[in-house]
């Protein structure tokens, strides 16, 4: 790759390009074709916070008919993530594998309460020092655990790992913080 001026980013062997932007707050734009081309390019945007460890992944086909987005606040992802490293993909086995499996085999209640909670989970989490532990544990003990059950079809071994690494974050690491809101807001109403 070599940094090209007049695209303001480096280029790759096919033409395409990587823009990367900022300091703290990073956003990471990776084009497949030319991007100062109408439809002539797909388009990955990564924007993270490094401090908050929190983000979104976009992603766009040529005509833009077809778009995804991901938020890296979920706790899975984002141990995926620090896992992998520079080697992560949104798109990656453990994530594609899981989303097929929510999709198809965990409830709507089960799902809306974990994208309740894993924000506040991911928060907490990150405010430890050793977060990057915390979410190596959790990429080894739930994801891994969890894909290597669907790829043998344990699927009841998958749902209930699944449900209990909810609780078992939810009460370790959420509900502390969701108590010092309460408490703090009560203070202010008093």
């Amino acid at each position: 790759m070599s940094y090209n001026e007049e695209r303001e980013g480096y280029e790759t062997k096919d033409g395409g390009l990587i823009r990367i932007n900022g300091d703290d707050r990073v956003r990471i734009d990776i084009y497949d074709g030319d991007e100062r081309v109408k439809g002539g390019h797909t388009r990955d945007t990564i924007n993270y916070d490094t401090n908050t460890g929190s983000g979104r992944i976009d992603s766009h086909n040529a005509d833009k008919s077809e778009k995804s987005s991901t938020d890296t606040q979920c706790y899975l992802t984002t141990a995926c993530m620090r896992h992998m490293n520079e080697n992560f993909d949104d798109n990656c086995e453990e994530l594609t594998i899981l989303r097929w499996f929510r999709d198809e085999f965990v409830s709507t209640d089960d799902i809306k309460h974990y994208y309740n909670t894993a924000p506040v989970v991911v928060d907490a989490i990150n405010e430890n020092e050793n977060n990057d532990e915390i979410f190596n544990y959790i990429y080894e003990n739930v994801v891994q655990a969890c894909v290597n059950a669907i790829k043998k079809g344990d699927y009841n071994f998958a749902y209930s790992r699944y449900k209990d690494s909810i609780l078992t974050l939810e009460e370790e690491f959420a509900r502390p913080k969701l108590e010092k809101r309460l408490v703090k807001v009560l203070k202010n109403n008093i």
